[in-house]
């Protein structure tokens, strides 16, 4: 007996090689930088084998992945860049899971604007189907000031509705 299978090289498996790094969210596996600008690049999966508790937000047999996932999703990217958090998330379209296999999230942030603000934009696809855009947003800069004090309740000028 010969054995005429190719030997294979683990160099290229891992994905530091090809310039991924740890996502650091149970959400997201990797992150990579984009090699013409600063944007940066984040990508994961979700499915219910992964992240059962998705399971309690069913409707009518549908699994909605919940708006509290994508803003969660942008607070912890807004702080992976350097971010002082999101000062914008608009949702879209829903992202419903299916029963069996995954969903493949993409969110990419892009440069800084004139201000240092980020855009961020949320997709996901099932299998080789197109992407769908689910939210769009924008990373603030820097945290912003209150000019008001809200120490007297109701404001001045209020009428009671």
């Amino acid at each position: 007996r010969e054995h005429f299978w190719l030997n294979s090289v683990t160099d290229g498996v891992d994905g530091a090689g090809f310039g991924l790094r740890r996502a650091e969210h149970p959400m997201l596996g990797a992150t990579a930088s984009l090699a013409d600008s600063n944007a940066e690049v984040y990508g994961g999966r979700l499915s219910l084998d992964t992240h059962p508790w998705l399971a309690e937000h069913t409707v009518l047999g549908t699994t909605l992945v919940p708006g509290a996932v994508f803003a969660d999703l942008a607070t912890h990217i807004a702080d992976q860049v350097g971010c002082a958090g999101v000062e914008e998330l608009t949702l879209e379209t829903g992202l419903v899971l299916p029963g069996h296999g995954a969903v493949q999230l993409q969110l990419v942030v892009g440069d800084q604007d004139e201000r240092g603000s980020r855009p961020l934009t949320i997709h996901s696809r099932t299998g080789d189907d197109d992407w769908v855009r689910h939210a769009t947003g924008v990373l603030a800069a820097s945290t912003p000031v209150v000019t008001e004090s809200l120490s007297e309740w109701p404001p001045t000028g209020a009428t009671r509705v």
